[in-house]
């Protein structure tokens, strides 16, 4: 009983690999020497207990050992508090496959610096499965012989690392399919490299899907209308999107959509090729965007004119459009470029908006103030 209820628990987890589930042992109560090694490590044990309470009751566990590994990376004492109260899992890692790890990190990580950054962020992608390395090691040879930047694969690793635990000939395939249908629609092969570094940054996950979902996707889209130019760019814009759509997903949303905008065939054409991310919102969201701004006095050639608004969420559109009519903004009247972009970007704009309103005009007439 108790040998099942250990092997349900790690099944939890899919980065438990200290030892076979036959040589680890469960216990009902909690292991006092990994809870007196957390203690003294700093590490919030009410934490570990709320959210991963079955590590404590594993035994053999390796606290030390995996505290000392990331100290000899350069990793403070509140950093590696910090990573194992979120994943204390790691305690379960034999620290000689951990040497391991490290090592296969480091062939494409510039420093220790940079990896303990990556750890503390995704501390399941580098706390994995010993039984991978063989994988990760053909992977890392791989995505190296194309050429990618030692960043990207890094970026990979961390937060794709299904991608290199399964066979590289899994991703073999996939990124063959990206070149290609690149390569048919008409990319030139000076530009591949960047192209394809750039959509796996974007969406590392694009290596785990099934290669013909991209191709069904192309040829839905190349049915309704879309050129081969069209077409790259699309593959290029959507950031590998195109494979987590499919064709009865797009034909929804572009129904809706031509039938709520009430345009033709090409003009539809036009505003996805402006707003690539309109293929992926479901009805019931695209349904509330309108209705929001609509409601807020846009007209819909506003819309059609800058339809990278859709891509907010009705709560940003409504806090944004009150503070513009707050400094007397009419969007009504106006641009909805200026709704547009990240925070950030509406910022930069609102301020800029500010200046402008703000900024005293020059009466050529009036005395000049100097200092006496």
């Amino acid at each position: 009983m108790l040998r099942l209820i250990a092997t349900s628990l790690c099944l939890r987890c899919q980065h438990v690999t200290a030892l076979p589930l036959n040589l680890r042992s469960f216990s009902s109560t909690e292991n006092q020497e990994t809870v007196e090694a957390l203690y003294d490590l700093s590490v919030d044990i009410q934490k570990v207990r709320q959210l991963k309470g079955w590590v404590l009751h594993q035994s053999p566990a390796y606290t030390k050992e995996v505290a000392d590994l990331l100290k000899d990376m350069g990793a403070s004492g509140p950093i590696i508090a910090r990573i194992l109260a979120v994943h204390p899992e790691a305690v379960l890692c034999d620290p000689e496959r951990m040497q391991t790890q490290r090592d296969l990190w480091m062939s494409v990580c510039p420093n220790h610096t940079e990896l303990v950054g990556i750890i503390e962020k995704f501390p399941a992608s580098f706390f994995t499965s010993s039984c991978h390395h063989d994988n990760q090691r053909n992977n890392i040879a791989y995505f190296q012989s194309l050429n990618l930047n030692k960043r990207i694969i890094t970026k990979l690793m961390a937060s794709a690392p299904q991608s290199f635990s399964r066979p590289v000939e899994q991703n073999e395939v996939m990124v063959h399919t990206l070149q290609q249908a690149y390569q048919e629609l008409g990319g030139e092969e000076a530009n591949m490299k960047p192209w394809l570094q750039k959509l796996l940054s974007q969406n590392p996950f694009v290596l785990l899907k099934p290669p013909e979902v991209l191709r069904e996707n192309l040829l839905f889209l190349r049915d309704k209308g879309f050129s081969t130019a069209e077409l790259l760019r699309l593959l290029s814009n959507l950031r590998g999107f195109v494979t987590e759509l499919n064709p009865d997903s797009m034909c929804r949303t572009l129904t809706y959509s031509k039938d709520t905008i009430g345009c033709s065939e090409a003009e539809l054409r036009d505003i996805v090729l402006k707003c690539p991310a309109l293929l992926y919102y479901p009805e019931s969201i695209l349904d509330e965007r309108f209705k929001g701004l609509l409601g807020a006095g846009v007209s819909m050639s506003q819309i059609t004119e800058t339809p990278t608004v859709l891509e907010l969420t009705t709560q940003i559109v409504s806090y944004r459009i009150q503070r513009l009519k707050a400094r007397g903004y009419d969007v009504r009247t106006g641009s909805l470029q200026v709704l547009n972009g990240t925070k950030k970007d509406f910022e930069i704009s609102f301020g800029k908006l500010q200046l402008r309103r703000e900024r005293p005009l020059f009466n050529p007439v009036a005395p000049l103030r100097v200092d006496d």
